[in-house]
């Protein structure tokens, strides 16, 4: 193997837009359909090399852009459409990177006619034989299918030009090492490889120096970069029930969304089912699960409807969560490397990120070696104790409260009243009279409420908002990644015990947008910032509402809860259910009222907020 490269030298520091790579009109035209904005630094750096035919070993971290790395050159210039063979195989971990990257390449080409077919095990045999048989130029699958296809014989190897590995290291670490080996002895000695792996161990440079000719070492970037820019934390448990230590946890870190790894199939299903009795929003993923149960548990995963997803390695290998918060260890791994891939999933794209891992005495020696290796020194903390878990308590009340009241528009005289109070000598045991005449016999109610909402919680993800107009949409700016990778950036969530950590740019005013300036996003990213659709009727004011369809709101729930507080539907002039938001318009001098209708309401398990959206700049 030749002297590592990093990324060329020459590349800029701006983001560029994909005219640095010389695509043809075909290729640029499904980008920009994909919503590709700029390319990453691994695909700049890929494409020419690729594209003259170099074999290539790229280390480069797990959500960088590296399926388009090799799709692209794959796709423009390596196969050749008018050939009806297999001209390139990339083999994958797991049968869920395999549809992933084969659905991305098949995107990629979609204007010129290439044929992407996936293979893997648990899917019919007889309909990939089909697929093959049918003309199918790029193959993507797991090792243990491909190397069935070529023993049976109904997988031609002979015209394959380019062989991929994605996630090699993760491969050889899941064992299949002979399967590799294998395929790599039935392929045409003249072709070109392509290996993307996060870390470059021993055996991958063994593997590309035996089956590679010249292979030249490209060094991007890697999960260890990925995990050295994130938080790392330990909990010592001496002795008592994990679980119930790990629930512990959860109630005072309060993660947005996280993967808890396990290290064996069985504790995956008894924590995420522990989880799940004390009110989570938790589901479990390992290799006894079935095929539709698992796309199931990913999908929602992916989408946001699934707050905790527990897991194996080999169960969450491939899966990319763009809005994923934390990495929890309820088992430390045995490898400084398992460490590294899994912590490696979350802080992407420039977010913050945190890794949890709770230790016990027999894992110390991983966690000295963790640091000897990689050099990543979590910090140790103290379980929570019974103060840090009233503390929480005591916010989620708080939080009953803020959810209920926010919306609701509060009269100048009792504003007065309550701040004159608040300046009282005895404030305190004046609103603590108030609060338990409010909660009443209640009190414990509402604590176990106002936790389980907590708990039961989606995360928060962003996805497209709906054009409102039919005005084009703005691209809205991004990092490299595709539309649907954009999250919400949030400041880092403070332990009841701690200051929240204010973003650096936090300002008291936001800017408003009117629909075609804005970012699609905009609404989401900014609470306060409410996208308003055009209307010139100056008799009605716009409603905004924090919930929609991802929270099962339809237009007539919303003009049901009006009726309800006496506003008639010709009152209002027209409801617009989105995503994760709805607008209303509705009769200036019932516009109160309307508020009121909405407060203290819970859609899919989100209290809703409603207020005036703002106007047009």
């Amino acid at each position: 193997m030749t002297d590592p490269m990093s990324a060329p030298a020459e590349l800029p520091t701006s983001e560029p837009t994909f005219d640095v790579i010389p695509l043809s009109p075909d290729v640029r035209r499904a980008i920009d359909a994909m919503g590709y904005l700029h390319p990453t630094p691994v695909q700049r750096a890929v494409f020419e090399a690729a594209a003259e035919g170099r074999s290539l070993v790229v280390q480069a971290r797990t959500g960088t852009g590296k399926t388009a790395a090799f799709g692209l050159p794959l796709v423009d210039r390596i196969v050749r459409p008018a050939v009806k063979s297999v001209q390139a195989l990339v083999l994958v971990p797991t049968r869920e990177l395999a549809l992933q990257v084969s659905r991305e390449v098949e995107q990629i080409g979609k204007f010129r006619e290439v044929s992407v077919v996936a293979i893997y095990g648990g899917a019919s045999m007889v309909k990939q034989i089909e697929a093959l048989q049918a003309g199918a130029q790029i193959v993507v699958g797991t090792p243990g299918r491909v190397l069935d296809h070529l023993r049976q014989r109904t997988l031609d190897p002979s015209a394959i030009r380019v062989l991929v590995l994605d996630e090699a290291d993760e491969m050889l670490s899941m064992g299949f090492a002979r399967e590799l080996n294998a395929i790599l002895e039935t392929l045409p000695k003249k072709r070109q490889g392509l290996f993307f792996s996060a870390t470059i161990p021993g055996d991958i440079e063994r593997l590309a120096d035996k089956h590679l000719t010249t292979p030249e070492l490209l060094t991007l970037s890697s999960d260890q970069v990925g995990a050295l820019q994130i938080a790392h934390f330990v909990y010592v448990m001496r002795d008592g029930d994990k679980v119930s230590q790990l629930v512990r946890i959860l109630e005072v870190e309060d993660p947005e969304s996280a993967v808890i790894f396990c290290n064996t199939r069985d504790e995956t299903q008894r924590v995420a089912e522990a989880l799940k009795t004390r009110g989570f929003d938790a589901d479990w993923l390992n290799g006894d699960l079935p095929q539709n149960d698992r796309e199931r548990v990913m999908a929602a995963t992916k989408q946001g409807r699934l707050r905790f997803l527990v897991a194996t390695d080999v169960a969450a290998r491939g899966i990319d969560i763009s809005h994923l918060t934390h990495v929890i260890n309820h088992d430390f791994p045995e490898t400084a490397e398992q460490y590294v891939h899994r912590t490696g999933r979350t802080g992407r794209a420039g977010r913050t990120g945190t890794a949890i891992s709770i230790i016990g005495p027999k894992d110390i020696g991983n966690l000295y070696l963790l640091r000897l290796t990689y050099k990543i020194r979590p910090i140790e903390r103290q379980l929570p104790s019974a103060g840090e878990l009233k503390t929480r308590a005591e916010m989620d009340l708080l939080q009953l409260f803020v959810d209920a009241f926010r919306s609701r528009p509060a009269h100048p005289d009792d504003l007065a009243l309550a701040r004159r109070m608040l300046t009282h000598d005895d404030a305190e045991t004046i609103v603590a009279g108030l609060l338990r005449d409010h909660l009443g016999a209640r009190g414990g109610d509402a604590v176990t409420a106002s936790a389980e909402a907590r708990r039961s919680r989606n995360p928060v993800t962003i996805e497209e908002v709906e054009p409102l107009t039919l005005r084009p949409p703005p691209r809205a700016p991004t990092h490299g990644a595709l539309p649907r990778d954009r999250t919400r950036d949030r400041a880092p969530r403070a332990r009841p015990h701690e200051p929240a950590l204010e973003p650096a740019d936090a300002s008291p005013s936001l800017p408003s947008y009117t629909v075609a300036e804005a970012p699609r996003d905009a609404g989401e990213r900014h609470p306060h910032v409410h996208v308003e659709p055009s209307e010139t009727d100056d008799s009605f004011l716009q409603l905004f509402i924090n919930v929609g369809k991802r929270e099962g709101v339809a237009p007539g729930d919303l003009q049901q809860l009006l009726a309800d507080a006496g506003i008639a539907p010709e009152n209002t002039a027209g409801i617009r259910v989105r995503d994760r938001m709805s607008f209303v318009r509705v009769k200036k001098d019932l516009f109160d009222r309307a508020i009121t209708a909405f407060a203290g309401r819970v859609f899919g398990g989100r209290p809703v907020v409603a207020e005036l959206a703002r106007p047009r700049a």
